[in-house]
């Protein structure tokens, strides 16, 4: 059983998702976003009380109001791969206010899984599938040239958060097609 509610935010209205207990977060995803609710195996039902939702709401009034709250204050259990846990809990090294490039966690992965390489576009689809995000913050990958590409909510969605945790927008841009990672 899984259980979810609604948050609002400055980035529009985000839908949060928890296990049967409600002491796990498995799910965080904005309004509109690419696979939203795509992990859980099941209809969610709508349960604003679970305890879960009152500390992640927590979180996200400090985030949004430019504090910088640390994802292990929450007890996350995103439901994918191991391959694809693997790229989320790189994403979880990622400091507030600073980006990383699919290649560098492509490097990271490889190293993890005692392999020589790893694909890029690989990590780009783990990422893109991220299904808690802004706490697990895969809107700070970007691609190897700059590019703000690749993000399942949207790259207004990516610009905004990316602005209200301080980085320096100046390198980074928006593709006019295809996608660099």
């Amino acid at each position: 059983m899984y259980y979810s509610t609604t948050y609002s935010s400055p980035v529009g209205t985000i839908t949060l998702a928890c296990d049967g207990d409600g002491k796990n977060l498995v799910g965080l995803w904005t309004e509109g976003q690419k696979y939203h609710g795509g992990t859980i195996p099941e209809a969610m039902i709508e349960n604003k009380d679970m305890p879960i939702f009152t500390t992640t709401k927590k979180w996200l009034d400090r985030y949004f109001a430019g504090k910088k709250p640390d994802i292990s204050e929450l007890p996350l259990a995103p439901i994918g791969s191991e391959f694809r846990r693997g790229v989320w809990d790189i994403l979880c090294e990622i400091p507030y206010g600073e980006v990383i490039t699919y290649g560098e966690i492509a490097k990271k992965m490889a190293v993890k899984m005692n392999r020589e390489s790893m694909s890029s576009q690989a990590v780009g689809g783990a990422v893109g599938h991220n299904p808690i995000s802004i706490i697990i913050p895969c809107h700070r990958v970007v691609g190897s040239n700059g590019s703000l590409t690749g993000y399942a909510g949207g790259v207004g969605t990516k610009i905004k958060l990316l602005e209200l945790e301080g980085v320096d927008m100046s390198s980074l841009f928006i593709p006019t097609k295809g996608t660099a990672l």
